[in-house]
C-alpha cells in the first residue's frame, strides 16, 4: 500500500494529521506494508524567509481580526494538537517560508531519511517553535537525524531539489489539492484534511482488503521465548 501525503511545514493541521495517519496505521496492523510518500506544498509561496511578526499578527492581518480574536482561533488547533499527543507553541512562532526546508525534505529523501526528517521539521516549528525559514536552523535539525553538516549546507546554499518540489507542487494542483494536508491511497481514495481517526482507519482498511494485504500480528507476551529457530532452541 502506497500513501501520498501533500502537506506544509507550516500548517498545523498537517502535523495533527500526521498523527492520526501513523495511529491508524499502527492500529489496523498495516504500518510494516505501508510505504508513506511525503510531498511538497506552500500554504504561501510569498512568505517571508522569516520574520519577527508573530503568528497572531498574521492571522490578525490575513483575516482582519485583532490579536486576541486572532488568539481564540488557535485554542481550537491547540485542543486538537494536544488530543493527539502534540504541544504546540503558539505565543512564540514566526510565520517563515517553507520552500528551502521542503527542498532539505526532498534531499533526506535521497539520503533515506524522509520520514525523520519531515518529523523533525514539523515538530521544530510548532513544538519548539524553531524559525526553518533560517538555512542555520535547517542545517542544525538535519545533523540531529543524522544528514552530514557540509553536504546539507552544499543543497541549501544552492537550488539543488527545487525542481522535485516544484513539481509536488504543480502536480497537488493537477489532481485536485485545494488545501493541506491531503492523502492519497494507492492513487485510488483521497482524504482531504485531518480527519477523524475511524475515516482514516476505514480507508486503510478498504484499500489493504481490495489489495489482499493482511495486517501484521500483534504479539502477545514476550517475543522470542521459548522458540526454535536458525537449528538453535532457546532452552
Amino acid at each position: 500500500m502506497k500513501i501520498e501525503v501533500w502537506s506544509d511545514y507550516v500548517c498545523p493541521f498537517c502535523y495533527i494529521g500526521k498523527r492520526q495517519l501513523e495511529k491508524a496505521l499502527q492500529d489496523t496492523g498495516f504500518g510494516e506494508q505501508t510505504e508513506v510518500v511525503f510531498k511538497s506544498y506552500q500554504l504561501d509561496p510569498s512568505a517571508p524567509v522569516t520574520s519577527k511578526e508573530s503568528v497572531y499578527e498574521m492571522l490578525g492581518k490575513k483575516y482582519g481580526s485583532t490579536i486576541e480574536e486572532a488568539k481564540a482561533q488557535t485554542i481550537g488547533i491547540a485542543g486538537r494538537a494536544k488530543e493527539v499527543g502534540l504541544d504546540y507553541d503558539f505565543d512564540h512562532m514566526k510565520t517563515a517560508n517553507t520552500f528551502k526546508s521542503h527542498r532539505l525534505a526532498k534531499y533526506a529523501e535521497a539520503e533515506g531519511k524522509a520520514a525523520e526528517m519531515s518529523e523533525r521539521l514539523l515538530h521544530a516549528y510548532f513544538v519548539e517553535a524553531k524559525e526553518i525559514g533560517l538555512t542555520e536552523v535547517l542545517v542544525e535539525l538535519a545533523v540531529e537525524v543524522g544528514l552530514d553538516r557540509e553536504k546539507v549546507l552544499d543543497v541549501l546554499n544552492s537550488e539543488d531539489y527545487a525542481v522535485e518540489v516544484l513539481a509536488d507542487i504543480q502536480e497537488a494542483s493537477q489532481i485536485g489539492v485545494r488545501g493541506v494536508p491531503f492523502f492519497v491511497l494507492n492513487r485510488k481514495y483521497a482524504i482531504s484534511g485531518a480527519q477523524p481517526q475511524e475515516l482514516f482507519e476505514e480507508t486503510i482498511r478498504k484499500v489493504a482488503a481490495e489489495e489482499e494485504i493482511q495486517p501484521a500480528l500483534k504479539m502477545v507476551g514476550t517475543e522470542d521465548t521459548g522458540i526454535c529457530q536458525d537449528g538453535k532452541c532457546e532452552l
